[in-house]
């Protein structure tokens, strides 16, 4: 009895052993592949493809949505629009400041009108007859003031008529210095600083004017459809969850026996379970230089606990069939 229990029992062990040599080498010819060279290294993996959560850089109340989800975009494709009154009035705003700022700028680098020195010299030779006159009448008081022909009183009245004369021509020969020179440097660079300041605040209002509307970034499928019409969003909040038509990649992992077989660059064969003979093909692009546990979603007849190797193949001529998350078979050849 024993010995038909043994028996028994290795009789299962080598069946079992074989279907799982059977299954290995079987995937393969499942597949499409034409039985070949022993040596060619077959890999498993899961389509990796790139999602984008894609929102307004502005914040404000959400107008119009474009698409609905499973549509496909193009890159530069209008998806959303905000409410984009505020921001006309801040552009609006902002070039009457920078209109201002311009005319500041311009009238302190035009420097005086002739208008305005001829007003100035004008004025100047009206206190110099002024002065003239006063020197006369203090010169006429002072003469008779010894003779008592004068007060004191007056030859005092008459002094400070002149010194006020005086003081007047100076002041007035300092207005008509100033207007001569033109506006000072530093008032000119400060008007010039505050254009700048005026012309990249609406630099700004445009480009917020702008980001009210949303535009796809690269080609892709529409996977969810976050906000509704109506909604007052943050910037930054999601509109759209966009997945991403390239790059596609393969997210594989081979065993450590394996790894000098591998390198970047190499070209590989893959192929999916739901496509029977379609091949693509791909190029090995990355090898982690860390070793991990075999993840349990990829389909291997190695035992779970084996270290493996991440590595990341880039398909070159990914098709829609290809989507995220779904298992493939990878394949290198022995001439590799």
């Amino acid at each position: 009895m024993k010995k038909r229990v043994i028996v028994a029992g290795l009789l299962v062990l080598v069946l079992a052993g074989g279907a799982g040599l059977a299954w290995q080498e079987g995937v393969p010819q499942q597949l499409g592949w034409v039985k070949g060279d022993s040596r060619a290294l077959t890999l498993y993996g899961n389509v990796d493809i790139r999602q984008v959560q894609l929102g307004f850089r502005v914040s404000g109340r959400l107008a119009s949505l474009k698409l609905e989800e499973g549509d496909s975009v193009k890159a530069g494709d209008l998806l959303a629009v905000l409410d984009d009154k505020p921001y006309r009035d801040q552009v609006a705003a902002a070039e009457a400041t920078v209109a201002a700022s311009s005319a500041t700028y311009a009238k302190l680098k035009a420097g005086p009108r002739a208008q305005e020195i001829g007003e100035a010299k004008a004025d100047l030779a009206a206190k110099q007859a002024a002065l003239r006159n006063a020197r006369l009448s203090y010169d006429r008081i002072s003469k008779l003031q010894p003779t008592a022909a004068a007060s004191r009183s007056a030859l005092d009245a008459a002094r400070a008529e002149r010194d006020q004369a005086e003081a007047e021509v100076a002041a007035a020969e300092q207005s008509l210095s100033l207007l001569e020179e033109g506006n000072r440097a530093e008032d000119i660079a400060v008007a010039a600083a505050n254009l700048g300041e005026a012309d990249a605040q609406l630099q700004s209002a445009h480009t917020a004017l702008t980001d009210t509307e949303l535009k796809a970034p690269a080609d892709g499928i529409i996977l969810s459809r976050v906000a509704e019409p109506g909604a007052i969003l943050a910037a930054g909040s999601s509109v759209y969850v966009l997945s991403l038509t390239k790059p596609v990649w393969v997210r594989a992992y081979v065993g450590e026996p394996d790894l000098g077989r591998l390198q970047p660059g190499m070209k590989v064969t893959v192929a999916s379970d739901s496509e029977k003979g379609r091949f693509y093909h791909g190029t090995v692009g990355f090898i982690s230089p860390v070793a991990e546990f075999t993840p349990k979603a990829v389909e291997t007849p190695e035992l779970r606990s084996d270290l493996v190797y991440r590595l990341r193949i880039v398909v070159e001529d990914a098709g829609p069939a290809l989507r995220q998350g779904m298992p493939v078979t990878v394949r290198l050849a022995a001439d590799n």
